[in-house]
């Protein structure tokens, strides 16, 4: 079998891919032939190039770029491209090893969009926590301002666009693309009610704004100088290229790989020796996040499916952020249970009711089960509970040994944006695979109804 091409870390191995120079001479093309080749076309041209390779956005959505790009209202200007790279979810690291290794793709990635739908001025906002991260943007930003790579008329070009470095404040609630521009303008990062405010339409100062993720951008420098042909090679039909997906948990050999998308398998990363080479100490694989953690968990009969967005929609989950969690035969249901939820109570931004205040009571109650105060009752009241933040059925994979059939993704919502959905992700796979590891922690009662009689008159002496 072909190895597949490494498109987005093919400078991974080369000390100083993260400067000017070591950017120009090594990886899979020489660095900024991708903006090069793209200004011997014409914007459209651009664009038609990354509709044609159906870039999927990495971000967690999978929406392609291309048709997201063309949803900006013609004839209306200025307009934005916003990066996002507050990367904040558990699990998930692959944008922060990407703008430390490679930062001058992140940028040759941003002029190309710009370009293709004519923004002048990039925002490129990045987690506050991620400070290395920042200083490798930062220096490499002055490089390319330094070379006429950025700034007015890029290459002796008609061409001009600056890129605006922002730090974020560790919020993970702006990783929603409208919470993240209210962020930029100042505000508490709260997301925006849709309609009206649908980025592509009215985004950052309410002109059309463009929401793309680091690793989305990170793939244009290589389609540009390859071509769209090449770009399908890899991959399947619908999910074309590759992904970065960062494998953390129990197996041996964690970290951030490079996978043909839609092809490779949850089984080849999991015991592949190229990726995570086996479960650690030869334990049985219990249950894997298949896409970061706000994805409903995957068990072992789901460990031949490919990390094709449809496919993995349809058996009960999403592949979200790439971000992929295994926990072995020894994990606590209940306490990974709990440690998912209790992130997402804690980083509610309290705009909707049904987040504020629901995730904190699934926090609570299964904090309750844990210290050994839960009564049988816990368990309806925590899916009721659940069920008023996402109403059901909820996405779950299949369960054959109960006869259960999986429940698609995605989940309703009574909620602006997914943070609060995303809590209860982990509650309805745990409890419906591992109800009896509930039980098992429960030791009240539950409480019995009291009622008083109405007591009888006195009797008044003659």
């Amino acid at each position: 079998m072909t190895e597949a091409p490494r498109i987005v870390t093919s400078r991974w191995d080369t000390l100083d891919a993260h400067t000017i120079d070591g950017y120009r001479r090594s990886g899979a093309y020489e660095g900024y032939a991708g903006i090069k080749a793209a200004l011997d076309r014409s914007p459209a041209q651009v664009l038609d190039e990354v509709k044609a390779a159906t870039v999927l956005g990495r971000g967690g959505a999978g929406f392609p770029a291309g048709i997201k790009w063309g949803f900006c209202p013609p004839g209306v200007w200025p307009r934005y491209i916003v990066v996002n790279g507050d990367e904040s979810e558990p699990g998930t690291y692959k944008d922060r090893v990407l703008m430390e290794r490679d930062p001058h793709q992140l940028i040759e990635g941003c002029l190309i969009a710009a370009y293709a739908i004519g923004a002048a001025q990039v925002f490129l906002y990045i987690r506050g926590e991620m400070a290395h991260a920042q200083e490798r943007v930062a220096a490499a930003l002055n490089e390319a301002y330094a070379a006429n790579l950025v700034g007015a008329n890029i290459l002796g070009t008609d061409f001009s666009v600056d890129i605006v470095l922002h730090w974020g404040a560790g919020a993970y609630i702006v990783g929603e693309e409208t919470a993240l521009i209210e962020s930029l303008e100042g505000n508490r990062g709260m997301p925006r009610l849709k309609p009206p405010y649908f980025p592509a339409a009215k985004g950052l100062y309410l002109k059309p704004t463009i929401v793309n993720n680091v690793e989305t951008l990170s793939n244009l420098p290589w389609l540009m100088v390859h071509g769209a042909e090449s770009y399908k090679s890899v991959g399947s039909e619908a999910s074309p290229g590759t992904r970065l997906v960062a494998v953390s948990g129990h197996v041996n050999n964690p970290g951030v790989f490079e996978i043909p998308q839609g092809t490779t398998t949850y089984r080849d990363l999991f015991y592949g020796e190229q990726y995570g080479n086996g479960i650690r100490n030869g334990n049985e694989l219990k249950m894997f996040i298949p896409g970061g953690a706000s994805a409903p968990w995957f068990f072992p009969e789901q460990v031949d499916l490919p990390l094709e967005g449809r496919t993995v929609g349809a058996a009960g989950s999403m592949l979200g952020s790439g971000a992929i969690v295994v926990m072995d035969e020894t994990t606590d249901a209940v306490k990974a249970c709990l440690r998912v939820v209790r992130f997402f109570a804690r980083e509610s931004c309290g705009k909707c009711s049904p987040c504020r205040e629901g995730t904190s009571w699934e926090e609570k109650i299964l904090q309750r089960i844990l210290d050994g105060h839960g009564r049988p009752s816990d368990l309806d009241l925590l899916l009721d509970v659940a069920d008023n933040i996402s109403p059901g059925p909820y996405p779950v994979a299949a369960h054959p040994d109960a006869g259960l059939d999986a429940v698609p993704f995605p989940p309703r919502q009574t909620t602006i944006c997914p943070l609060g959905p995303s809590s209860v992700a982990p509650i309805t796979s745990a409890i419906r695979r591992f109800r009896h590891e509930f039980e098992a922690k429960i030791t009240r009662r539950n409480a019995l109804p009291v009622s008083a009689a109405p007591a009888a008159p006195a009797e008044v002496a003659p």
